[in-house]
């Protein structure tokens, strides 16, 4: 009896064994990693910050303007190289009941998601309430931003205003064009229609995508209204030099003129 109970106490440790299973080889690791990497899904990282809590907290709209703050947002693929980069500051504008309101996006509640590719990437600003979107597109030796697609739920502005969420989107777009490697950058604020009554504003801008050398942006690819900014007062300043000179110039030469009359008499 002993001895039979011996056996069956064997054989269940047998198969507890055999249940079990062995656990994943480093070639099934590699495997499964690699099937992973090829998908280009990232996880991502910007710049040290508060850790986002699960507190939901609505956008609450703002019936003034402030300058937003200003953060940089970096994308990383799984090998840890940084795919995309941009440096901004967003505010929602939005118009309801013949009113606008602001909402400014707020880096430490705000995390970058999205993934790299080949061709084309997608960096989310995601945050409780909605998100800003930016696809980047990679054709020949130029880079740009074909679509940004906004998305808000605010809380209500008002005591008898209804939940409302505003959606808009710019597809088929070349915004923010550079050769690759290089950046581009905009201190000009610049204000995007995403819809009739949704718009949003980017103050400052600078963002690269593909070709980042060590994770850094490469050299900035300057904005025209930075470059009317800058150029402006340089042309009035020359003409306003070369009326000066005009003058002189037509001073002396009266001045000599009228000498010379004198002389004659």
């Amino acid at each position: 009896m002993i001895r039979s109970s011996r056996i069956i106490l064997l054989f269940l440790v047998l198969c507890s064994l055999n249940c079990q299973g062995s656990p994943p080889t480093s070639n099934a690791i590699e495997s499964m990693t690699k099937e992973a990497t090829e998908e280009g899904l990232v996880s991502i990282t910007s710049d040290a910050r508060p850790p986002l809590t699960n507190v939901s907290i609505s956008p609450v709209l703002q019936p003034k303007e402030s300058i937003p703050p200003q953060f940089t947002y970096i994308l990383r693929n799984r090998q840890g190289k940084v795919c995309a980069r941009v440096s901004l500051g967003v505010e929602y504008v939005v118009r309801e009941n013949k009113k606008k309101y602001y909402f400014n996006i707020n880096p430490s509640l705000t995390r970058a998601t999205g993934y790299c590719g080949v061709s084309e990437s997608l960096l989310s600003l995601d945050f409780d309430g909605g998100n800003l979107q930016f696809v980047f597109k990679k054709e020949g030796s130029f880079s740009y931003v074909n679509t940004i697609k906004g998305h808000l739920k605010p809380a209500p502005p008002c005591k008898n205003c209804k939940n409302k969420t505003y959606i808009g989107v710019m597809d088929h777009e070349k915004l923010f064009k550079a050769t690759n490697g290089l950046s581009f950058k905009c201190n000009t604020e610049t204000t995007l229609i995403l819809a009739d009554f949704f718009r949003v504003k980017l103050v400052p801008l600078q963002i690269q995508a593909f070709d980042l050398n060590n994770g850094a942006f490469g050299k900035e690819v300057e904005c025209w209204a930075d470059y009317n900014r800058r150029m402006i007062p340089i042309i009035l300043g020359a003409v306003a030099a070369a009326v000066c000179l005009i003058a002189i110039l037509t001073y002396l030469l009266v001045r000599e003129r009228r000498g010379q009359g004198y002389e004659q008499l």
